[in-house]
């Protein structure tokens, strides 16, 4: 992809954090921390669920993409901030800008189909037991994750080679990360094309996902109020409860800022801070909703915690005699 280059937009700004001197190190040692925890939990899923033979299996085959997916999102927004609090700088250079923005927007499509096809997973599971090892099998698992990431590429790749045909004629994005809304408030040109266009397919993109695990979690649901057993009824509220409620507030925060970003009237912090509320919370919870949450995930974590504890404290011992 070529960019097109200016004087103006060689280097752009963005929103200022607006930190006071002594609060510069506390922000440092927070968001470095909290990347660290991000790296750390994600890691642990994507370690857990590849060194176990036994977690080989369609559903975990589509689990460990989400923290795959978690990683790349955090690692285009923390490392960048982080650098921007400790320097108090906040400019970057085109090319990191619409690196970040690509990353960005992966990341963002990449957990929409991810959770989607996850939703109806374990609707077959739950609703279609006798059959699940029939209709979701590895082959077609694979297919479903090729068929998303290969979509989500497209379409990302779509949005920005219409945003690299124009010239930026300013330097100042208004968010705290770079994103496609941001960069074509830059270009002095008529933008409606590209308007249209990530508006419309976006709004398609998250109406169908949304509508999709709506439809599943009801069924789900359904299923266990005619299924009287407790123990089947509750593993399908925590299953269905808490993935459903993450799900439906990350849609609306991310239709939100796709939506805000087209009307001047909507609040510019609010717009900000609900924008970068899908890169700061779901790469935290997501390993704790759906890993640890996962009993045979569970299990396989504190057996290799122990594990670990055992030989380090051998070792000790050891030394110490």
């Amino acid at each position: 992809m070529k960019f097109n280059e200016s004087k103006i937009s060689s280097i752009i700004s963005m929103e200022p954090l607006g930190l006071s001197p002594s609060a510069v190190y506390p922000m440092f040692l927070l968001g470095l921390t909290t990347y660290c925890l991000i790296l750390v939990f994600n890691l642990t899923l994507i370690l857990t669920i590849a060194l176990n033979r036994q977690l080989h299996k369609p559903m975990y085959l589509l689990l460990i993409n989400l923290p795959i997916n978690d990683i790349m999102g955090a690692t285009a927004f923390y490392p960048q901030l982080i650098d921007s609090i400790l320097s108090q700088d906040r400019t970057i250079s085109q090319a990191a800008c619409f690196l970040q923005a690509v990353i960005v927007h992966l990341c963002a499509g990449g957990s929409m189909y991810i959770l989607t096809i996850m939703a109806y997973d374990r609707y077959v599971a739950i609703c279609l037991p006798l059959r699940y090892n029939a209709i979701m099998s590895t082959n077609l698992v694979a297919k479903l994750i090729t068929v998303a990431w290969l979509y989500n590429f497209t379409f990302v790749a779509v949005i920005f080679i219409l945003l690299a045909r124009f010239r930026f004629c300013r330097s100042a994005i208004t968010d705290m990360y770079c994103n496609n809304p941001s960069l074509m408030k830059l270009v002095c040109e008529d933008v409606s094309i590209n308007n249209y266009f990530g508006l419309i397919t976006s709004i398609f993109n998250e109406t169908i996902s949304l509508c999709a695990v709506v439809i599943t979690y009801v069924h789900i649901l359904l299923t266990c109020l005619v299924n009287k057993r407790a123990d089947a009824q509750s593993k399908a509220i925590r299953t269905c409860g808490t993935h459903l409620v993450v799900f439906v507030l990350y849609e609306l925060t991310t239709l939100f800022t796709i939506v805000s970003h087209r009307f001047n009237e909507v609040s510019a912090f609010l717009r900000r801070s609900v924008g970068v509320s899908f890169l700061v919370f779901p790469p935290i919870l997501n390993p704790l909703i759906y890993g640890l949450n996962t009993s045979e995930i569970r299990v396989k974590v504190i057996h290799y915690i122990r594990k670990k504890a055992s030989i380090l404290l051998r070792q000790r011992q050891v030394n110490v005699s």
